[in-house]
């Protein structure tokens, strides 16, 4: 008799399907895995024996073979073990195997027979639901699993007995109920920071259009401070963004008790951080920084310490909205729309250009520092400033800076604009300014005569790439949106202009 279960084998968040087929035949006393299982899978045999003993059944005196169908598919991951148990449950009759059939089955089993949570609940519980299946996931994994639909049958147990127990009709599993976190309340305020007005002014502008943005400055002058209260000016995900985050941190099992947050992601991976870390990768091919920061913001503090090979590696990325990632066995692709943050020195010992400074090195220091940013990496970077020091009499100044309230407000002012403007022309893939398409933003942000003369000097004099000048039309789209301006005028595409000159080297390796 050979006994079916419904899994998944994750292919980055895709659910794909997969058959555990379990057959008990006469034989030598054992138990088979095949289908090109990893070790967590092989090893599945040991836990199941065991979880199957504490649960009060025991392993027939036949030759048990389990084939994980398709068979060409490599199958990876401890969430094999629930699926294998009840496939094996239903062939000895402790379960009714056609109650299963209408079940996608996922879970990591204890040695005591509780069930363990495992990483991909939500993809996995989206994937039964577009194939009509309910889900049977961990105790701990059905709140994050609930997300995927109402309307979807989950069974949510503890243990294999409370399984058997409910399809025996003895004990009624209840649905899991969403989990959601509640609204951070502590996030760093803007008001904190004093001075540095047209940082903060560049930071409006990033966040509002969604626009990447590079801060150059000596140490301590407030980089970091004001990168980290990007989130709290920055507006809550939509619910289409919040599933897409949830199931890239789904896969990546950072969803902490299952519980979905509508704040943006904010990922600052050291600067020792490898390629794989950041792109993804690995054995089993994970997601990296750059997919956890999708729709958020990935900040990179001390950006010329990072390798070249991995700052470079973020351009596709930052171009496509996407991370492809092929190896010899795998090509898989995670969404990594992201917003670029990043902050440095202007030279290695950080005080070049301070007045009463004078760097040991001379221009060489700062020169071989900043080469370490590639141009086209710099021609992605839509806003480039100076956060030169802050004096003294900023420090003593009394009073607080504007708050992050006030700022955000503005913003979510400037993005509904924005969402409406995308909304109205179709264009659906692109609700900010910094990720419309070259052919929409000539039309939507063609400037007046005074702003085209302004702009065609300014190509002509700084070398503007293509993408450079286009990306100069996005930010002086945004600038617009937050006057509240239908048109882009001089103004706004020379303070556009402006934020993309940032020292002779930065403005040499942009050309």
């Amino acid at each position: 008799m050979v006994s079916r279960v419904r899994t998944v084998a994750f292919q980055g968040i895709e659910a794909v399907p997969v058959d555990v087929q379990v057959m008990v035949a006469p034989g030598k006393m054992g138990m088979h895995i095949v289908g090109l299982p990893d070790k967590a899978v092989a090893e599945s045999r040991e836990r199941v024996q065991a979880a199957l003993h504490a649960s009060g059944l025991s392993m027939p005196p036949k030759k048990v073979t389990v084939n994980l169908a398709p068979a060409d598919l490599p199958k990876e991951g401890s969430h094999y073990d629930l699926p294998i148990a009840l496939g094996l449950m239903a062939a000895l009759g402790a379960v009714p195997g056609d109650a299963l059939g209408g079940y996608v089955v996922l879970g990591e089993l204890s040695l005591d027979g509780t069930i363990a949570a495992v990483a991909g609940a939500l993809p996995a519980a989206i994937g039964a639901n577009a194939e009509g299946k309910g889900l049977i996931c961990p105790a701990d994994s059905g709140p994050e699993a609930a997300w995927a639909g109402s309307e979807i049958d989950i069974l949510a147990p503890r243990s294999l007995i409370a399984i058997a127990n409910h399809f025996r009709g003895t004990q009624v599993l209840a649905r899991p109920e969403a989990s959601i976190h509640k609204p951070a309340s502590d996030l760093p305020d803007l008001a904190d920071i004093k001075g540095q007005e047209s940082a903060k002014r560049a930071l409006e502008v990033a966040a509002a259009g969604g626009h990447n943005l590079l801060m150059v400055g000596p140490p301590g002058s407030g980089k970091s401070m004001l990168a980290q209260r990007l989130p709290s000016i920055l507006p809550p995900l939509a619910p289409k963004e919040l599933l897409e985050v949830s199931m890239v941190a789904s896969i990546a099992g950072e969803l902490a008790g299952g519980r979905l947050t509508d704040r943006r992601p904010f990922r600052a991976p050291h600067h020792s951080a490898s390629m794989a870390a950041m792109v993804g990768g690995g054995l089993r091919v994970r997601p990296g920084e750059v997919s956890l920061a999708h729709n958020g913001v990935l900040f990179l503090d001390e950006l010329p310490e990072f390798t070249p090979q991995v700052l470079d590696s973020l351009r596709q990325p930052i171009e496509t909205g996407e991370c492809v990632i092929a190896r010899a066995n795998h090509r898989v692709s995670y969404p990594a729309r992201i917003q670029l943050i990043a902050a440095m020195n202007p030279c290695r010992c950080g005080m070049a250009g301070e007045p009463g400074y004078r760097c040991a090195r001379g221009p060489r220091c700062q020169t071989d520092y900043q080469a370490r940013i590639s141009g086209p990496l710099l021609d992605r970077i839509d806003l480039r400033i100076e956060v030169p020091a802050v004096s003294a009499s900023d420090l003593i100044q009394p009073g607080k800076a504007e708050s992050s309230a006030t700022v955000a407000a503005r913003v979510a002012t400037a993005r509904a604009i924005q969402q409406e403007r995308y909304a109205r022309v179709g264009s659906m893939a692109a609700m900010t300014n910094a990720h419309c398409t070259t052919s929409l933003i000539e039309k939507i942000a063609a400037p007046d005569a005074a702003g085209l003369a302004l702009l065609r000097d300014a190509s002509e004099k700084l070398g503007f790439s293509a993408r450079a000048y286009h990306r100069v039309l996005k930010v002086a789209r945004t600038l617009a949106d937050l006057d509240g301006s239908d048109s882009v005028g001089r103004i706004h595409l020379a303070e556009a202009i402006s934020h993309r000159i940032v020292g002779d080297r930065l403005a040499q390796a942009a050309a």
